[in-house]
């Protein structure tokens, strides 16, 4: 098993920043290295479907949705088991929960293709 823990949450003014972390633990990094994972950060705001915000897979190369791009940055500490988003010039838009995820292998482009997730952090940004 995996569990993924999020932290980093809270309430910012428009233009603000705040780091989102999320550490991974469980019995499968016994038989798995976290190196090897395609880790993902998706966020679902009240009333809508959960989307993908950014993703970084074992190669260290990261995909971004459009709307973050060039204000989100995702990173991973493989020694830490954890995963980063760094987010900046934050708008009233990017409210939402933030949930991260994990899958070995090669990153997927649905969220069905994750196989385990987080509890989520919420993030508000106020204007």
């Amino acid at each position: 098993q995996v569990q993924l823990v999020e932290s980093g949450g809270g309430s910012v003014q428009t233009g603000g920043s705040l780091r989102l972390s999320c550490v991974a633990s469980g019995s499968a990094f016994r038989g798995y290295t976290y190196s090897a994972s395609c880790m993902g950060w998706w966020r679902q705001a009240p009333g809508k479907e959960r989307e993908g915000v950014a993703s970084i897979d074992s190669y260290s190369t990261t995909t971004y949705s459009d709307s973050v791009k060039g204000r989100f940055t995702v990173s991973r500490d493989n020694d830490e088991k954890t995963l980063y988003l760094q987010m900046n010039s934050l708008k009233p838009e990017d409210t939402a929960m933030y949930y991260c995820a994990l899958v070995w292998g090669s990153c997927p482009r649905e969220e069905g293709g994750f196989g385990y997730w987080g509890q989520g952090t919420q993030v508000t940004v106020s204007s």
